[in-house]
């Protein structure tokens, strides 16, 4: 029997014809990602026989269970699940930063020499297929929200599972896979709502993303900054890659107030699909809280190396975006209920920032004062 899994991972096979202009080299990249991958395990088509229907199956009930307990609903038609290898994950994420970054390729491309060109490909083409590979090991689901007018509408707007983790886990931890299939779904569902089922979301989101690129210049004068940053960051007592990693690390003051929105916004994203996976699942997945406990001390359990890594990607802080969106959640809620809550949908100004999710009340007290000026 031939595996279905596999051969979607070729389909998604992303062209290795690479642009010289282009800011990353995304043919090594792709090499270096696949190499860091590992060999993948629950590769045999018994493993994975019947994987595409549950998903399938999940994924449309996820759907229903997530407008019924939040009120969003996609303007976007049904959710798509695919499910894939790591290989096949590390494609479609490789395609999605290809589109992100073009706008980088002339800005870039015109400001340096070819040889210094040459070599920022080189080292970008390393960074980006080390972290995503060592990601495809890790990551369960992913909805991918780009959505490019003129790119091919079939290959954008769906929610991934990646086969070999998934099935990893379940057989780890001796999950109820059907639960836990459902629980999963409901969490990248609760995304796609976000941003399908709010008419801003998408577009602000990418108008962030916009911002930072914008703001990109190859100034030797950002290592200075970035030395400053941390010597400033020390004196106070903080952590000068809690933000974001590196690439707050080398942000100009531009970019890290573009980058402290988009961490409030993630957080409050985060948080609210993990409120949702639970909520929303009640009563139809009894394992819901053993798979939280899991789950929270899987992200918590990095060490050594690997926990360095997870701190210069960025990816500490975005592990640290559920437990804060989900206490900025709690405390709105407990302040003036999902009513109160569901006014962060309203508008791109009601998003809160990152100050506001680490201080819930802050932002209670401005839709309080919102609302006073509406009187």
């Amino acid at each position: 029997m031939s595996n279905p899994i596999a051969s979607l991972s070729e389909a998604a096979d992303t062209d290795d014809t690479d642009d010289t202009s282009d800011p990353v080299d995304w043919a090594l990249a792709r090499r270096v990602a696949l190499r860091t991958a590992r060999s993948e395990p629950y590769t045999a088509p018994r493993w994975r026989d019947g994987l595409e229907e549950d998903f399938a199956d999940c994924t449309a009930r996820a759907e229903k269970l997530v407008e019924a307990c939040t009120g969003l609903r996609s303007n976007a038609g049904p959710a798509r699940g695919k499910v894939t290898d790591r290989a096949g994950w590390i494609n479609a994420n490789l395609a999605s930063f290809r589109r992100l970054l073009s706008p980088l390729a002339t800005k870039l491309g015109g400001d340096s020499s070819a040889r210094t060109a040459a070599l920022a490909r080189y080292v970008a083409g390393i960074e980006l297929g080390v972290m995503l590979g060592w990601m495809s090991t890790r990551v369960l689901g992913q909805y991918d929200l780009l959505v490019i007018e003129d790119e091919d509408p079939d290959d954008q707007d769906i929610v991934y599972y990646v086969a070999p983790n998934v099935l990893a886990l379940e057989n780890r931890y001796a999950f109820n896979p059907a639960q836990f299939r459902l629980w999963l779904a409901i969490h990248e569902v609760t995304h796609r709502a976000q941003f399908t089922g709010v008419d801003w979301m998408r577009p602000h989101f990418v108008s962030l993303v916009e911002s930072v690129l914008d703001a990109v210049e190859p100034d030797p004068k950002r290592l200075v900054a970035a030395g400053q940053r941390v010597l400033e960051a020390r004196r106070q007592g903080t952590d000068p890659l809690e933000t974001g990693g590196l690439t707050a690390l080398f942000a100009s003051e531009s970019q890290v107030e573009t980058l402290e929105q988009m961490s409030g916004l993630m957080s409050l994203l985060e948080g609210h699909g993990d409120v949702v996976m639970d909520r929303a699942g009640e009563g139809l997945i009894p394992s819901a809280p053993r798979f939280g406990r899991v789950m929270r001390r899987r992200r918590e359990s990095v060490r050594g190396f690997a926990k360095v890594f997870q701190r210069l990607i960025g990816l500490d802080a975005k592990i640290k975006q559920y437990a804060q969106g989900e206490h900025f959640i709690a405390t709105v809620e407990a302040a003036g209920g999902t009513a109160l809550f569901d006014r962060v949908w309203e508008q791109p100004t009601n998003v809160p920032d990152i100050a506001e999710i680490r201080q819930p009340q802050l932002w209670v007290s401005r839709m309080t004062a919102t609302d006073d000026l509406r009187r």
